[in-house]
């Protein structure tokens, strides 16, 4: 098993309760993996079906595998000019 640290910000850190969550997955988790992990602790069920999650600033793809050594983010949808 990994631990994997992921940031959270705005609207996700308020439903998860948390800036920053810990979730342990097997070796090879993908970004799939992680996304079903986040939505059953508390508050994950409000996540939307796609979040946009980030893996050392660089967009990550539901079936990439995750380096449990990286920065990981859960982003908001962003809007603004």
């Amino acid at each position: 098993m990994n631990q994997f640290q992921v940031l959270l910000f705005a609207r996700y850190a308020e439903l998860l309760g948390s800036a920053q969550v810990e979730v342990n997955l097997p070796s090879g988790a993908t970004a799939a993996d992680l996304i079903h992990a986040l939505r059953q602790l508390p508050g994950g069920d409000l996540l939307p079906p796609t979040p946009f999650l980030v893996m050392n600033h660089a967009q990550v793809r539901a079936g990439q595998q995750l380096d449990p050594s990286a920065e990981l983010a859960l982003l908001p949808p962003l809007a603004g000019g």
